[in-house]
């Protein structure tokens, strides 16, 4: 029998990986997937954005209980958190996803191999050589063109490894009951996302940023507002702290640190989340045995995703520059199964990916900040509106925040949108059309959003470019 010869094997089945094969084999190619566990999805799936945010909206309904009779609901003024059933549904909704892909791949008639895929060195006759190694069994997978799309870990503090004290976003997802008191390392994305789950459920909630400012890749005047509004909620807020030591102890660990006026402090608390960024996972993949030299790494690519070896692809967290977000990935991978298919693709451009943070308040951006558009030379006229103007924001008694808007003074493009308030993860990708189709903010001023809707808010942050709203 002939041995089968995949025109693409994706070596990792993560929101990068299966989204390259299926539109692959929607473009008729004969794809493969090679996945080290036996379930796909990857971290995004079962310990990353999908049961975070089934969390997160678990304590956004558990907020909305607390004012119940406000809004004409008796009889739930003492609600009784469920934490067994709240992990229980955020495993329910992980289990029908993993189903749902292993339909799709039957549906595409994609071949999934478990195991663990290795380059074995370049092409030879045109064709790849991937080892899978599973459980010390191992076969060969042949295929005219590999992806790289193996994934990222969180990283830890240097010294510490994670255990039932020390969470990563893995733990922090299966702790048996609702802690206490929770120290959180770092305010990106996860961090004060977590930091949001559990202030709501009522755990003491402190959170330490090593920055000058909290979720530091946004636009100050966001990170301003979000370290108000978590203040107001009552989570202790540290920025520009150092020399972070953990020390476990029984009844948890006592966390110091210097704070920003050089002062030592510390806090005792019963678990610990390290959310510091995630690394690359590429130390065992293969690279050695070809040209590629990754950096800290990271896999160094063109704008179709290419790596220095041809034939190869590198698509998702461990692709070098590339946010590591599962809809970038998603959409590298829909990019490189276009062009292997030879037909119409449009690189990745890496200002138009929208940033979201599911925290309450919500986080949504895109494009440029205000600093960095400036740094780049334009000369920027900005809009502001609040939330607080907005009658959809008040019925959901959700007025904090507002949509920031950055764009260019000479001919009016728009730049950048960030939002934070009310569904911003939602209301940013009319932004991100609107930049993707190089809109002015002029034809976003007579671009009609229906009301009462939170999206209306977007057509007084346009017009307050122009210091035109309606509603403030």
């Amino acid at each position: 029998m002939a041995e089968t010869i995949y025109d693409l094997v994706v070596i990792g089945g993560g929101p990068a990986g299966y989204t390259c094969a299926i539109r692959a084999a929607q473009y008729g190619l004969k794809a493969a997937v090679v996945e080290s566990t036996d379930k796909l999805g990857g971290t995004c799936l079962h310990v990353g954005c999908i049961p975070t945010k089934a969390m997160l909206f678990s304590a956004e309904v558990w907020d909305h209980l607390k004012h119940a009779e406000q809004y004409g609901i008796d009889g739930v003024s003492q609600p009784k958190l469920n934490w067994k059933n709240l992990l229980a549904r955020k495993n329910e909704i992980i289990t029908k996803h993993t189903k749902g892909l292993d339909f799709l791949m039957k549906k595409n008639k994609i071949t999934v191999v478990n195991g663990y895929g290795r380059l074995t060195g370049p092409a030879k006759e045109g064709v790849f050589s991937i080892e899978v190694d599973k459980a010390g069994k191992k076969e060969t997978v042949k295929a005219k063109k590999v992806v790289l799309a193996t994934g990222s870990d969180a990283r830890m503090l240097p010294g510490y490894k994670a255990d039932s004290t020390i969470l990563t976003n893995i733990e922090v997802l299966s702790i048996d009951k609702l802690p206490k008191s929770l120290v959180v390392i770092g305010s990106g994305a996860v961090g004060v996302e977590f930091a949001s789950i559990f202030k709501s459920f009522g755990t003491d909630v402190t959170v330490l940023e090593m920055l000058p400012r909290v979720v530091p890749a946004e636009d100050e005047d966001v990170s301003k507002e979000l370290l108000r509004l978590f203040k107001k909620r009552g989570i202790d807020m540290h920025v520009s702290v150092k020399d972070t030591k953990i020390e476990k102890n029984k009844d948890g660990a006592l966390i110091s640190w210097t704070d920003a006026n050089g002062k030592a402090q510390s806090k005792q608390a019963e678990k610990v989340l390290v959310a510091v960024g995630r690394a690359p996972r590429t130390s065992d993949v293969g690279l050695d045995k070809t040209k590629i030299t990754p950096d800290r790494g990271f896999i160094l690519t063109n704008e179709w995703m290419e790596t220095t070896e041809p034939g190869v692809y590198a698509i998702g967290d461990i692709v070098a520059g590339l946010p590591q977000l599962a809809h970038v990935g998603a959409m590298a991978g829909l990019v490189v199964a276009a062009k292997l298919a030879g037909r119409y693709a449009r690189a990745v451009n890496r200002a138009r990916v929208p940033g979201c943070t599911y925290c309450d308040p919500q986080i949504g951006s895109v494009g440029l900040t205000e600093a960095k558009a400036k740094e780049a030379g334009y000369q920027v006229k900005v809009g502001k509106f609040p939330f607080v103007g907005n009658s959809k924001a008040t019925i959901l008694d959700s007025h904090d925040g507002f949509i920031k808007v950055v764009s260019d003074a000479k001919y009016g493009e728009i730049l950048g949108v960030h939002i934070i308030g009310p569904n911003a993860t939602e209301l940013i990708a009319e932004c991100v059309t609107a930049l993707e189709l190089e809109a002015t903010v002029e034809e976003m001023m007579f671009t009609i959003h229906a009301h009462p809707t939170l999206s209306e808010s977007l057509l007084d942050a346009f017009s307050s470019v122009e210091g035109m709203a309606i509603n403030v």
